[in-house]
């Protein structure tokens, strides 16, 4: 018989507590990889998909290939008559001497983005 199913079948005076143990060790691995592995990279996924829906003209792009661009176009989807920012939208980039259209979603990340207007000083 093997030890797992050893301590499913033992009596519960020999392995009752060694059974709460294994009980208790089983959802706190869980809890572990949640916390340290599946979190963090929900989180950054998020961040991720929210820098690539606010990419503007004038960003400057890596695409998942490799290509490094800046954007000189966005054409958004229409959904009911209102442009939708969709990872499927078509992105014109400028490299070097060509002009590339790519789908939101193959960016793989923003090298810069545009200055931000300056502040006004009350």
């Amino acid at each position: 018989m093997t030890p797992m199913l050893a301590l499913l079948f033992a009596p519960a005076g020999e392995g009752g507590t060694n059974m709460t143990m294994y009980l208790i060790q089983i959802p706190l691995i869980f809890g572990i990889f949640y916390f340290l592995m599946i979190r963090p990279q929900q989180k950054q996924r998020q961040t991720h998909e929210e820098r690539l829906r606010n990419v503007r003209k004038g960003d400057e792009i890596v695409t998942a290939g490799g290509i490094i661009g800046k954007v000189e176009g966005i054409r958004e989807t229409m959904k009911d008559g209102a442009a939708v920012k969709t990872m499927e939208d078509r992105i014109t980039i400028r490299s070097g001497e060509s002009r590339l259209v790519i789908e939101r979603g193959r960016i793989a990340r923003v090298i810069t983005e545009p200055a931000a207007e300056p502040k006004s000083q009350a």
